[in-house]
This record gives C-alpha cells, sequence and structure tokens, in this order.
C-alpha cells in the first residue's frame, strides 16, 4: 500500500473528568481542530476515531483499538490527536507508544498543542515530562474524585447512577437521589422474591418473566426513559439474564438498606474491580421504603444457601438443604425413581450414599410421606399453642430454648478451641518430628508415614475450623426470639399443605437419627425438628414408625 492510500488517523479522546473543563475539550472541538490541520497540511484519507467517556489511563478503548489495528495491519501513515494527554495519560504507556510502536509500524505522530511531530525529534525533548505531568493530572483527578465519593459514601448517600430495578428517583431529591418505589416494577421484585422463597432458581425464574412477558430491566430502562446501554437487547426485550435475578436476590437494597463501598478498583490505572470485605463496607439501614419484608429476605436466603436444584426428573424437593444425619452431619439426600411408588420415596443419609459400602455412615432413612405428616403435625400443633396459649408457648419457648441455644453453643465453642489447640500441637510434631529425622532419630519412612497422617489430620482441622466459626456465628445470631416467631403465626392460622415456602417460614433444620435397630421397619426412629427462632418445639420425638402403613393410615392410628 502507497503512502498516498494510507490513513491519516484522528483521534479524539475525552474522559467524563475533561467533561467539567468545558467545551475547549470536547469531542466536537477536538475533531475541527484536528480537520483543519489535516487539511491545511494536505494530509490524504482522513479518517476520525473516537472514544467519548474514556479514561486515559488505560489504553483499552473501543476508538483507539480500532485504529490500532489498522496500525498493526500496516494500513496507517500519520496518527494526530490535540495534545499528548489525548493520546494517554499514562506515561509509561504513551512513551511506549511514540518511542517504540509508533516507529515500528512508520508511523508519523503528532500532538499539535505540544508541537510534538515525531518526523522532527529535535522539537520533543520535552515529551517525556509532558507525559509524566499528564500521568500526575490523572492520579490528582482521580485522588480527588476517590475523596469525594468517599465523603459522600460516609454520609449514608447512594453512590451508583443506575436506580435499581424495583425504584424510581424522586424528582424533589436533587443531587442526594433518594429512591421513591416504582408502582409498575416493585410487584416483579415481589414475584421474584416469591418464586425464590418456593424454591424456584434463578433460571427458572428467567423462563416464567419470559413466558409472563416481562420487560428485563435495560429493556425497561430503554422504553421508560431511552437509556440505551451496552447490555440493551432489543431483539429479546423479555429474555431475562439469571445473574440479573440473582443480583436481585442478593441485593439488600430492597430492604430498605444502604450499602456503600461493596467493591473498588485496584488503581487509577488498573481498574479491575475487587470486592471489599462485608466488615469494611458501610451499612445504612431503612435509608428508603423496603419492598420486601426481612421474613421474606431471610426465607429466600435460607432457600440460597441450600442451592435446591431441580433433580434428575426434572422436579424440586421441598426439603432441599433442611435435613441433616444427626451422626455425621450431612444433608440427606432423597431416594426415588421412576419405578418406585412415591408413598416409597425416602430420605437417607448424602455421606451413606456417596459411599455405599465403605462404612463411612449408616442410612438413616426416613419416608418423604412419614416425614410430612411429623412436620405437618409439628408446625400446627406449634401454630395452636403460640395463637391459643401465647404467655405460657412464650415462658415455655424462653426457657427451654435459652437453655438448649447455651448448651449448642458451649458444645461448638469448646469443640473449636480443641480444633484450634490441635492445630498449634501439630504444627510443633511436625518441628520435632522434621528435626528428629535430620538428626538421624528417626528413619525417612518413619518421617514419611508420620508425616503423612499428621498432615492429614490438620488439613481435616483447618477445614472444620471455618465452618465451627460460621455455625457459632449463627448461633450467637440466631438467638431465642419469641416474638419473632409470634409474628410469623400471625401471618397463618392453619397449614394444610408443606411448601418449599412453608417449611422455609417455620423450620431451620431437620435432623435424623439412625434407627434403634438398623434397617429395622418397625423400630423407634428421633426425628429433632428446628423452628426459626424458637429452636424445638419439642426437644426430641420419638416417632414409632410402621413402614407398613401409608400416609392415610397413620392419620386414623
Amino acid at each position: 500500500m502507497s503512502n498516498q492510500d494510507k490513513i491519516t488517523a484522528l483521534y479524539c479522546r475525552l474522559s467524563k473528568d475533561d467533561l467539567n473543563v468545558g467545551d475547549s475539550d470536547s469531542i466536537v472541538h477536538q475533531r475541527a481542530i484536528l480537520k483543519k490541520y489535516a487539511e491545511d497540511n494536505c494530509f490524504p484519507n482522513i479518517r476520525v476515531f473516537v472514544d467519548d467517556g474514556y479514561s486515559g489511563v488505560s489504553f483499552d478503548r473501543p476508538g483507539f483499538q480500532e485504529m490500532y489495528k489498522l496500525i498493526e495491519a500496516g494500513k496507517v501513515r500519520i496518527v494526530i490527536t490535540k495534545d499528548l494527554s489525548r493520546l494517554g495519560r499514562n506515561y509509561i504507556e504513551v512513551g511506549n507508544y511514540t518511542e517504540f510502536i509508533f516507529p515500528r509500524y512508520g508511523v508519523r505522530y503528532i500532538a499539535i498543542n505540544n508541537n510534538y511531530d515525531s518526523l522532527f525529534s529535535d522539537n520533543n525533548e520535552l515529551a517525556p515530562f509532558k507525559n509524566l505531568f499528564n500521568e500526575w493530572y490523572a492520579r490528582d483527578t482521580s485522588k480527588k474524585i476517590r475523596a469525594v465519593f468517599k465523603a459522600k459514601a460516609e454520609r449514608g448517600e447512594r453512590l451508583g447512577t443506575t436506580i435499581p430495578y424495583g425504584y424510581r428517583r424522586d424528582p424533589n431529591s436533587g443531587k442526594e437521589c433518594r429512591l421513591l418505589i416504582n408502582e409498575e416494577t416493585a410487584p416483579v421484585v415481589k414475584m421474584i422474591f416469591a418464586m425464590c422463597a418456593e424454591g424456584i432458581g434463578p433460571s427458572n425464574i428467567s423462563k416464567a418473566l419470559e413466558e409472563k412477558k416481562i420487560l428485563k430491566p435495560t429493556m425497561y430502562r430503554f422504553m421508560r426513559e431511552g437509556k440505551y446501554g451496552t447490555h440493551t437487547d432489543t431483539e429479546n426485550p423479555y429474555k431475562w439474564n439469571e445473574r440479573s435475578i440473582a443480583d436481585i436476590l442478593d441485593n439488600e437494597i430492597y430492604l430498605g438498606h444502604t450499602i456503600n463501598c461493596r467493591t473498588r478498583i485496584a488503581s487509577f490505572k488498573d481498574k479491575r474491580t475487587i470486592k471489599v470485605p462485608k466488615e469494611e463496607q458501610l451499612r445504612f439501614e431503612n435509608t428508603h421504603e423496603a419492598i420486601i419484608d426481612q421474613e421474606t429476605w431471610d426465607i429466600v436466603r435460607k432457600v440460597r444457601e441450600g442451592r435446591i436444584r431441580k433433580n434428575r426428573m426434572g422436579e424440586i424437593n421441598k426439603y432441599s438443604g433442611l435435613i441433616y444425619c444427626a451422626d455425621c452431619g450431612r444433608k440427606h439426600y432423597l431416594y426415588r425413581g421412576r419405578t418406585i411408588r412415591r408413598e416409597s420415596y425416602s430420605f437417607i443419609c448424602g455421606n451413606y450414599h456417596k459411599h455405599v459400602g465403605e462404612e463411612k455412615c449408616t442410612p438413616h432413612s426416613i419416608r418423604e410421606v412419614v416425614l410430612d405428616e411429623i412436620v405437618l403435625e409439628e408446625i400446627n400443633k406449634a401454630l395452636y399453642y403460640a395463637r391459643n396459649n401465647t404467655k405460657e408457648f412464650t415462658d415455655y419457648i424462653s426457657k427451654k430454648t435459652s437453655s438448649q441455644y447455651r448448651k449448642e453453643l458451649n458444645a461448638k465453642t469448646a469443640e473449636l478451641s480443641k480444633a484450634e489447640k490441635r492445630v498449634v500441637e501439630l504444627k510443633s510434631l511436625f518441628k520435632r518430628l522434621y528435626e528428629d529425622n535430620v538428626l538421624g532419630r528417626i528413619s525417612d519412612e518413619q518421617y514419611r508415614m508420620l508425616s503423612v497422617d499428621y498432615n492429614d489430620e490438620q488439613k481435616g482441622l483447618e477445614a472444620s475450623i471455618p465452618e465451627l466459626q460460621k455455625e457459632i456465628g449463627t448461633l450467637k445470631n440466631e438467638c431465642t426470639n419469641v416474638q419473632k416467631f409470634l409474628d410469623i403465626v400471625k401471618k397463618y392460622v392453619c397449614v394444610q399443605e408443606l411448601t418449599p415456602e412453608v417449611l422455609r417460614t417455620f423450620i431451620s433444620k431437620i435432623v435424623v437419627y439412625e434407627r434403634e435397630k438398623k434397617h429395622s421397619q418397625t423400630s423407634p426412629q428421633q426425628i429433632d425438628i428446628y423452628f426459626r427462632y424458637i429452636g424445638t418445639f419439642a426437644l426430641s420425638s420419638e416417632i414409632n414408625q410402621t413402614e407398613e402403613k401409608t400416609h392415610d393410615e397413620r392419620r386414623t392410628a
């Protein structure tokens, strides 16, 4: 390609910070200057490349990258910018382009206002200093912006510019951007939470919303406000993204709270987003009207933590994530199949199911229909006593569960202390073992065998310690609160059917013990049902089950 056929690239860039300077750096102004300069100097084949709203610190800009591909292809002869800062504000990168990359591809670079022209090297001695100053300017601007955002965050003001789906901006809020409930989209948010509370995952929620022809957030914003974002897909206006639904379900803004400083960028040069630890985030409660109540939020959290998924038959089990083995602590697995009668579906220990024949645990089996009846009976029993004997119920629960929580908390705390002490001991043992091996007191084979055993034990303990800490934290947070349970009771008179939502409204977990005689169909079996906020209503229930009895037979027995 001859030089006359090559492109004269006019590059314009404007960051959001440059908007404060005025019209002198606007894209229109830059374009006019560059075009006049190119025409005055008779440069041929003019083509303009624009990056509007992009920082000069990074070179990952669409307009620049488009131009750079043409440079690599040998189709560009000259690159012109208004000044060096329009090319970039990272002095190392700018120097790399002007000193190495452009010359490598035979590209002449001109920065008009800086009197920089790579064709005449005598005038370019000050360019490195100008690039350094441009980067300093970017660093200083970034520092000032971060200070402003930090002050706003500490005052509890919203930092995001996008209004969350389900809300609208208060027209009288000025720069504070207060939120009001959007009567059109708030019901959709409630629907999403309600569906999740029933055990439906983001994938199936998105399909349901698509079937109902509910506009996804980006399309709703486009239709109502005319705002077209990078993710606006007008060809699929009802196709909700699973990630969008998951973000809604995990966003405390719908509780009426404002959470600031959830993420940060690595530096003014590195724009990677880093998650900020929860304890370092700034939390302000009740800053605006809530769409979701705390009760629904808690149920959804339980569902999300339980990771409810469809089984191979395309069905969701309502007990998913609620049933635990009394001996090994693993979750129970529902054993079912197309050839098995529904009344024979049974829950068995997940550890036993995974390691059949290895004696890792025992079945701890219980039929689903039997468990349904037990749980339904216990829920209605608690409802009856809580509604009709409120004072006696409150006194009974407060006394009984407080003792129970203290006992469980003390046991977990002692277990954690023992595990942490053993980890310290193992580290000391490793040190002694190594010294004994070096000094010849034990052989290499003995050292290998002992170190493997100690290492396995240490790994097991280090894996269990975070779990114990989490359980202790949960126990401390879930102290007895009879009033919260009574608030739930007010919404129900009698539960007729067990649904995922009902289960997670009332039940915290269900612990299944092994039968007194393993594999016996008639042997007694203990089931502990833990209610939310109050623990076990009856500390333990000895359930005599006869597998031959059907669900209806048990009701009449």
